[in-house]
């Protein structure tokens, strides 16, 4: 019983470390300095009650196959979390013949918009550019594919932000 919680604890140490490391690296990724110090110093903390779980004692399945899912699993957590989070800004573009309306309805909406004339294989359409929080992104993917369901769109994190406006 004692190795099984063993593999239990070392698993909840690895799901809690391998979650920040994941976190740490994506505000690092989005030049959040302060925060990725501090998420660092904790994850190391976690970390190294994880190791020292694992090498306290004779190696046995449970701990090194808690330690292994802990790493897998603490992945996905991490993925989750930040998705849920949504910091950041994304840089919605999007190309279609009815771009113009597309514009008007996300103006309407309250976002900001550029929007100019393309050439594209099918010949002339409109690009309609919107930078928004990222929480707000899938939202104005829909308001653009309620107007043109067939609207080719792309979404890219957009990092650095400066002046304009932004609908918070």
């Amino acid at each position: 019983m004692e190795t099984i919680l063993a593999g239990l604890f070392v698993f909840a140490m690895r799901l809690t470390d391998m979650s920040l490391d994941t976190l740490r690296l994506l505000f690092v990724m989005r030049g959040r300095k302060l925060l990725a110090g501090l998420i660092g110093a904790i994850q190391a903390t976690v970390f190294i009650l994880a190791v020292s779980a694992v090498l306290s004692g004779p190696l046995n399945v449970f701990t090194v196959a808690g330690y292994a899912l802990g790493f897998g699993a603490g992945v996905i957590v991490g993925m989750l979390a930040e998705e849920r989070l949504a910091l950041g800004y994304s840089y919605v573009r999007i190309y279609s013949p009815h771009g113009k309306a597309i514009a008007d309805a996300l103006r309407a909406a309250g976002h900001a918009v550029t929007e100019f004339s393309a050439r594209g294989k099918d010949g002339l359409l409109t690009v309609v550019n919107c930078v928004v929080a990222r929480r707000h992104a899938s939202h104005v993917r829909e308001i653009a594919e309620q107007v043109d369901a067939n609207a080719f769109i792309t979404i890219d994190e957009a990092r650095t932000l400066q002046r304009g406006y932004f609908r918070q």
